[in-house]
């Protein structure tokens, strides 16, 4: 969990509300996607009411959970529009690949698979129609220009807002021409495409909350990309995580580049209501921004939809906790609402925080992480870290150690810093830290992270934890896998369970079951343990 995709340095991925491979294969997806390999393809369910000799369209993704679910949006317009998924390469008549731009290393991925997909085109027999690729997502939207004019591979370029458009422009390019559509929207969110649920035994799902940023960090490529922040409304929102509870669903995440600065501003009665205040010692680069629905008000809503169903979010910016705590208070009052946090830190050093204008101290966060901890005792930190930002000197990144010491993380990702062209930090600083010293930067901080994790994960040793099965252990055949309430991973054999009075009949655990784990080892990433029993969310709360 040291490295994994995201959206931007310290933004967490925004996704669409799709209910993917359970757990193992979506984390090795994420996986794969992050290590700048496409994801594989999930076993697609029949599709009613195709169409015979509709075009086949295949599918790849690269990089956060934002790109994953923006594929289900993609998908769910072109299905509309008569169009067939493949999981066969071979047999596609078009290729869309889901692009990420916040690390030159993910767009080199891409160019290296458009090379392939150049070598396709030209083997493509001549009895076929041609190939038509296209270039979806980020990359397409900071690149278009490039993308239409290097080696003129590709046919169509549509950027994060243009999902819609994808028929016409396929139209288009099926005539012979490039087409494209990079247009940002200050108001599309996607809100009434319904999500596609691409496996038939999906346990998990993200839900989009919003989509953009404003937050305008000096390193982030995101707000360039995906644009300003807008917010789903709320009633569209509960109604997809009904739908996701109504197909056996257990564990929605809410998704956005800046959850907790949600603000659905689509009911007028609520327009002119007082914005709320940042947490103490944090600082934005806009104004206040009042009225609309807040962040804590949609927690509490969907948390209440299904008693059995887990409610994770991510990724919330430091400054959007109040003092006041409400989000805060609903994590500990609430048994379905998880117990985790991720708390982007970035560095910890405040000469580089500044620069990196995050909007607050190494001193603010650390009273911010304090109160947090004395607000949800026993929650289950996380954060992002860059190594090697402009300007960070050797005493700075000693100060990101510390705080990694300090703090001690259960979850951590951790990035080597790689300048975005358009950010505020391509135009006003240098990235004077050579590779080397970035590298070196980078593996402290994920030895550190590693040696802390593994202490706060020991102290789980001996506890017993509620697990959602997600299924089999990708190690073993006998031992199944699955997540507790801060997320990490855990590992049980796959036995017969022994009865219990509060657990049912005996039997062996299944995908979705929440089983009880004893707690017999831990590392800095996964804990191993014995299965107790099968139980339910309410049984579980209700026993401690």
């Amino acid at each position: 969990a040291a490295r994994r995709a995201l959206c931007g340095p310290g933004q967490r991925p925004v996704g669409r509300g799709i209910a993917l491979p359970a757990g193992p294969d979506l984390r090795h997806f994420l996986k794969a996607a992050a290590a700048g390999e496409p994801g594989p393809s999930p076993e697609l369910p029949p599709e009613p009411g195709s169409i015979p000799g509709a075009p086949k369209v295949y599918l790849e993704t690269y990089g956060c959970q934002m790109n994953v679910s923006d594929t289900e949006i993609a998908w769910a317009i072109l299905q509309k529009n008569g169009y067939a998924r493949t999981k066969e390469l071979g047999e596609a008549d078009v290729v869309l690949l889901v692009t990420c731009s916040v690390r030159e290393k993910a767009e080199q991925a891409i160019w290296n698979r458009l090379q392939h997909l150049k070598a396709l085109k030209a083997r493509r027999p001549q009895a076929r129609a041609p190939l038509r690729v296209g270039i979806l997502g980020c990359m397409a939207e900071r690149l278009k220009e490039e993308i239409l004019h290097r080696e003129k591979l590709v046919d169509v370029v549509a950027g994060p807002d243009a999902y819609r458009d994808l028929p016409r422009l396929l139209a288009v390019a099926e005539s012979g021409q490039q087409a494209a559509n990079v247009l940002l929207s200050l108001d599309e969110t996607y809100a009434d495409i319904l999500p596609v649920q691409t496996s038939a035994g999906g346990r998990t799902a993200f839900v989009s909350i919003m989509r953009g940023c404003d937050n305008m960090c000096s390193y982030c490529i995101v707000p360039f990309t995906r644009g300003r922040e807008r917010s789903r409304p709320i009633a569209s929102i509960l109604q997809e995580v009904r739908m996701l509870s109504d197909q056996g669903v257990k564990e929605v995440t809410l998704l956005g580049q800046n959850v907790n600065s949600f603000r659905d501003l689509s009911e007028v009665q609520f327009q002119s209501v007082a914005a709320p205040g940042l947490s103490r010692g944090f600082s934005t680069v806009y104004k206040a921004k009042p009225g609309g629905l807040r962040f804590a008000h949609l927690l509490d809503q969907v948390s209440r939809i299904d008693p059995e169903m887990r409610i994770r979010f991510t990724s919330p910016h430091p400054k959007d906790f109040p003092d006041e705590a409400s989000v805060l208070q609903l994590i500990q009052e609430r048994h379905n609402i998880c117990k985790q946090l991720h708390l982007p830190a970035q560095s910890g050093s405040t000469r580089v925080l500044e620069a990196m204008r995050r909007g607050y101290t190494r001193e603010a966060y650390l009273e911010l992480v304090h109160h947090v901890r004395d607000s949800i005792p026993g929650v289950i930190l996380s954060s992002d870290f860059i190594a090697g930002f402009c300007g960070e000197t050797e005493e700075d990144h000693q100060q990101t150690v510390s705080l990694l010491r300090e703090v001690r993380y259960n979850v951590g990702f951790l990035f080597a810093y790689s300048m975005r062209q358009k950010t505020r930090a391509h135009h006003r600083l240098q990235d004077d830290v050579p590779a080397d010293v970035k590298k070196r930067r980078l593996e402290q901080l994920i030895a550190t992270f590693r040696e802390e994790a593994a202490r706060a994960n020991a102290a789980l040793v001996g506890q017993a934890q509620l697990v959602l099965v997600e299924g089999p252990s990708k190690r073993s055949a006998s031992e199944l896998c699955g997540r507790n309430d801060g997320n990490i991973k855990v590992i049980f054999p796959d036995a017969e369970l022994e009865d219990a009075p509060e657990c049912g009949a005996p039997g062996r655990a299944q995908p979705g079951d929440y089983v009880m784990v004893k707690v017999t080892s831990a590392s800095s990433q996964t804990l191993r343990g014995v299965p107790l029993c099968r139980t339910t969310l309410s049984r579980a709360a209700a026993s401690h």
